[in-house]
């Protein structure tokens, strides 16, 4: 199902809901009211009033700074929401996120792009903004705790920015979020963002973004490359935090900049979140890990871990065993709350061919198995937040009170009252 066949079905009543106001305005007539129009422009009724400039456009984008971004107008393919009637069964909300949102030769990038059109989905792109760096140009790069110019992910080639660029521009055009994996990884010693404060966190965000609204200066990539078609300060919502570390002092300077949420708790639970710091907390979760007795993070990286420990390319043997338990993962989460207590599913991934691509395979056939299903919305995070934004306050502690694959014990009438 594509994206426009999604669109259509909210229009259905199912709870992310679709009402659009009606073309035209109870105020286009003004002059008829006083039984005489204004003069028009121009026959002698007084100077001809400016015109006002079009709205910006993807025909008519208003560039930005150094002209790396530009405002286009709203970002298509975006849903509306609205709040669940009484007694109405609330949607199984999806959210694929991608950590670093690189794009190489691997066609990853592409192709979940691609997935995500099959089955009508807006997913989250975490951009690690040292991916719009040359590593010419490291030298720009002052991270906390860290010498300048360091970063524990590689720096991407020139060929690799501008594909990334046309990826990120695609994909945001197609209604999928750009939000932030920050800069440089840093996950052990003295400078990991385990350790940062909240200075080190603002100087992190405000070069991440500077590097996204920088591209074209920092590259020197000619008119050849069109701007990104969004304002990235207005746009950035919400990010992940490297390794999920460093929550805690991020929180309040991401309520500073008006951040909706934050997506780095690790080891959640199927339920439905709830605020911190005023920003909804999403984290990712707990899922059933089939062969193993314990569940594990819903996470490519986590199921890596518990599969070839610390090596990204086990044994090969085992390839097609660990694929099937990463997918039997996902769905086991999905199927779980799905006929339950419909918590939002949270899922992260890398562009990595980690143990054969195992983990790529795996989310994607999960991801096709759940599109199958009824109910069911492939959000971004911040869809989310407009969604759990807009619900009554008193049907959101209800829904937060049910535990993990717990039934509504009185149906769904006594949880949405509203």
């Amino acid at each position: 199902m594509g994206r426009r066949s999604l669109l259509a079905l909210t229009a259905a009543g199912v709870a992310w809901g679709a009402t659009r106001p009606a073309r035209g305005s109870a105020l286009g007539d003004i002059g008829a009211a006083g039984g005489r129009r204004p003069p028009e422009p121009g026959t002698g009724g007084g100077p001809a009033a400016p015109e006002e400039p079009p709205p910006p456009s993807l025909e008519n984008p208003r560039l930005i700074g150094d002209g790396s971004t530009a405002d286009t107008g709203p970002q298509p393919h975006q849903p509306e929401a609205r709040r669940l009637t009484h007694g109405e069964r609330p949607p199984q909300f999806v959210v694929v996120s991608w950590d670093g949102a690189g794009a190489l030769d691997d066609g990853l990038f592409e192709r979940f792009r691609g997935v995500a059109d099959d089955i009508g989905a807006s997913m989250t792109f975490f951009l690690s903004g040292l991916y719009l760096l040359p590593e010419s140009r490291r030298d720009r790069y002052r991270p906390p705790r860290n010498p300048r110019g360091a970063s524990d992910i590689g720096y991407l080639s020139d060929a690799h920015i501008r594909d990334t660029l046309e990826q990120l521009r695609a994909a945001w055009l197609e209604g999928h979020e750009i939000g932030t994996h920050f800069n440089g990884h840093f996950l052990g010693g003295d400078g990991s963002v385990a350790h940062w404060s909240a200075d080190d966190w603002r100087s992190e965000i405000a070069q991440a973004k500077a590097f996204v609204a920088e591209w074209r200066t920092n590259t020197g990539l000619g008119d050849d490359v069109p701007p990104l078609p969004f304002d990235h300060e207005r746009e950035l919502t919400g990010g992940r935090t490297p390794g999920l570390m460093g929550q805690e002092t991020l929180l309040p300077v991401a309520a500073e900049l008006g951040w909706r949420y934050d997506a780095s708790s690790p080891g959640g639970l199927q339920q439905w979140p709830e605020r911190r710091e005023g920003l909804w907390d999403l984290p990712l979760q707990s899922l059933p890990f089939p062969g193993h007795g314990f569940e594990v993070l819903s996470m490519d990286y986590s199921m890596l871990a518990n599969q070839s420990g610390d090596t990204t390319q086990g044994d090969p043997s085992r390839f097609a065993t660990w694929r099937e338990e990463a997918r039997g993962a996902l769905v086991g989460g999905f199927e779980r709350a799905y006929t339950s207590n419909r918590a939002p599913l949270f899922v992260g991934n890398h562009f990595e061919q980690w143990n054969g691509g195992v983990y790529m395979d795996a989310v994607e056939d999960a991801l096709r198995h759940m599109a199958g299903e009824d109910e069911v919305r492939f959000v971004s995070f911040r869809q989310l937040c407009d969604w759990l934004d807009v619900q009554d306050p008193g049907v959101l502690a209800n829904l937060r009170a049910l535990g993990v694959g717990q039934v509504p014990p009185g149906g769904w009438e006594a949880v949405v009252t509203a």
